[in-house]
């Protein structure tokens, strides 16, 4: 399996004015990534609105992508959706593009069983050679992925990583306890990162990681060779920011936040519309504070 790296970020996916999607600007946003703190990148997550995306614009995305830092980076490609035969399908079609991996999140609106999630994951795993993340996000998909589930699920050679984005850091610490060591614990929130590592995470699928890429690098290197003051200095002087790019829906104030540091990421496509005044100043001075913009 192919290291995945410690910090992934679930990029944005950058627009044109009429909504269309701008794939230049996409593969100039996973180069300034790549160079700026990102081992990775996930392309078409929930932060990249992939449910308004298109398959073909999926896969453009993805080719566009691997195309700019496919040699040099992880390239993660979000197959995953509610539908059974469409996350299979779309994967098939990924993995022929060459990527390096694929996200499944959990089925939405669906609210399947547990024996369901297990079903649906296996069977994608089932059609595929790729190495799989199961992407947990209660919060978007309105059920939970227990950890039993997930300890279930490592049974399939291809599905070797979590993105845990339940908040539970003892729901976390129950799938570190029950899955194989080299079982891959991925944060899905950016705050959580440092406390996930500590009961033996491997790293983030990161939101933040667009503007402070480089700064959570330091912070996890710091963990990892034991200067721990530093790293939970890095994190209290983060936490704002992780904060603040979650007082509205994701993926609105990362989006505003990554046009602000001059990076073309352009407007948001319906039902997702532009930050309010106060959120956008809020964004700013979270910015501010930590000295990424005047």
């Amino acid at each position: 399996m192919r290291n995945f790296g410690r910090i992934l970020t679930a990029m944005v996916t950058p627009f044109n004015a009429d909504q269309t999607v701008n794939y230049h600007a996409a593969a100039q946003l996973a180069k300034y990534l790549i160079a700026n703190g990102s081992d990775g990148v996930v392309v078409a997550g929930s932060t990249g609105e992939s449910a308004t995306l298109s398959k073909e614009e999926k896969l453009q995305l993805f080719s566009a992508v691997l195309d700019a830092i496919g040699d040099k980076a992880t390239v993660i490609a979000g197959t995953g959706s509610n539908d059974t035969r469409a996350s299979i399908a779309l994967t098939k079609e990924a993995e022929k593009l060459g990527v390096h991996g694929a996200m499944l999140v959990g089925p939405y609106y669906n609210k399947p069983t547990q024996e369901g999630y297990y079903q649906h994951f296996k069977a994608i795993a089932d059609d595929s050679a790729l190495p799989f993340i199961v992407y947990n996000v209660p919060g978007r998909t309105s059920s939970n992925i227990l950890p039993q589930t997930i300890s279930r699920l490592t049974a399939c050679k291809n599905i070797v990583a979590v993105k845990e984005a339940s908040g539970s850091l003892e729901q976390v610490s129950e799938i570190i306890r029950t899955t194989p060591r080299d079982f891959l614990v991925y944060s899905g929130d950016d705050g959580l990162t440092l406390p996930i590592l500590a009961v033996g995470g491997t790293g983030v699928i990161s939101v933040a990681g667009h503007i402070v890429g480089t700064q959570m690098q330091e912070m996890i290197t710091a963990f990892l060779t034991g200067d721990l003051a530093k790293a939970q200095a890095i994190h209290l002087a983060l936490t704002p920011f992780f904060k603040a790019i979650f007082i509205t829906t994701n993926p609105i104030p990362i989006k505003t936040a990554v046009n602000l540091i001059g990076l073309q990421a352009g407007p948001l496509r319906l039902p997702m519309v532009a930050a309010t005044d106060s959120e956008l100043e809020h964004v700013k001075k979270a910015m501010r504070d930590i000295g990424v913009i005047d």
